[in-house]
């Protein structure tokens, strides 16, 4: 008994714990271990050999146990690559995805004629109902439309109804779509430049009309000449008050050779708007405005019915040569890019 409980003293911790993680692992040692399975049930009666029998067996269970590590580390390795990769790859594919919608859906066409359509609600129509609705309230106060009086009226009304109508126009959308990234302040002040330059061409439109016709000239040479002279006054207004209006508001931008360009396309289309507005007056010579049966304000065509033709009218005039602008300008050569 004394010998017995010596060489079980000897016998080391490290060798109990591996024979017991055997017992319970005994399918997983099998595979990979060298040592024959009667080892196991064997370990107990190996006591009465010699005294280096133990050590034999903790160098076989230490073996065990760092085959055991080796096999986990690598599963570890690849069980992480295998998840990360698909994750990456899906990723990937994801941000490919959302890059390749992008570029189908961005249309630069498309995009002008989405922008040419917001102006025409926003400002366009706003303006010919605002110049009208001043000329009404001109000829109430005994203006005569030769007279400045009458010119200076009627441009204050086309400013306002740009102005207003840019302001509204912005603020219900930003109130029904909840588009937190429109700048009202900044709304306003583009507004302001943009009422700035339609006063010019507003005040402009009554004297260049009525110089076209007391010369006498066909309508067609009316209708063009207005084109060109209030399209010019609409440029010059807008260098005006990019030039006045940009040091004290900071969301305007100043004059620079960039912006001039886009300026000058813009004026260009605004001077469509008040090329079809000569269509409005049905009393000169009728019988060669192309425009007459759609647009023409006849004597007995109530005022708000005047406001509406004429704003109109200047919808008409806009939406036409924009659209030609939109399709035979290169990308990134009009305004409204």
């Amino acid at each position: 008994m004394l010998s017995v409980t010596a060489r079980k003293i000897i016998l080391p911790n490290s060798l109990v714990r591996s024979l017991t993680a055997k017992s319970s692992l005994s399918s997983c040692i099998r595979s990979v271990s060298s040592v024959p399975p009667s080892v196991s049930s064997n370990s107990a009666t190996s006591s009465n050999t010699k005294n280096s029998t133990p050590y034999n067996h903790q160098d076989d269970s230490t073996e065990d146990t760092l085959g055991q590590r080796r096999r986990q580390l690598h599963t570890t390795a690849r069980t992480e690559q295998d998840v990360t990769a698909p994750t990456t790859s899906a990723v990937t594919e994801e941000e490919e995805s959302k890059e390749t919608t992008e570029v189908t859906t961005s249309n630069p066409l498309v995009d002008r004629f989405i922008v040419t359509a917001e102006v025409t609600v926003s400002k366009i129509f706003p303006a010919g109902f605002g110049w009208q609705s001043a000329s009404v309230l001109a000829a109430a106060q005994g203006y005569d439309p030769n007279t400045m009086a009458f010119a200076l009226t009627t441009g204050a009304g086309d400013a306002v109804g740009v102005f207003a109508g840019h302001c509204a126009y912005y603020a219900g959308k930003k109130a029904m779509l909840g588009a937190e990234s429109i700048n009202m302040v900044k709304e306003a002040q583009t507004g302001l430049l943009l009422g700035t330059a339609a006063f010019c061409s507003g005040t402009a439109w009554q004297p260049i009309v009525n110089a076209l016709q007391g010369a006498n000239l066909p309508f067609m040479q009316v209708f063009g000449g207005t084109w060109l002279g209030c399209g010019a006054a609409f440029y010059v207004g807008l260098r005006l008050g990019r030039t006045f209006l940009s040091g004290p508001f900071e969301h305007i931008e100043e004059p620079t050779y960039e912006n001039s360009k886009n300026d000058v396309s813009l004026s260009a289309a605004i001077g469509g708007a008040t090329g079809f507005f000569v269509g409005t007056d049905a009393a000169y010579l009728p019988d060669q405005n192309f425009l007459i049966h759609a647009v023409g304000i006849q004597p007995n065509t109530s005022d708000l019915m005047g406001c509406a033709i004429a704003g109109t009218s200047t919808s008409m005039g806009f939406l036409t040569s924009q659209s030609v602008m939109n399709v035979s300008f290169p990308t990134g050569k009009c305004w409204n890019d």
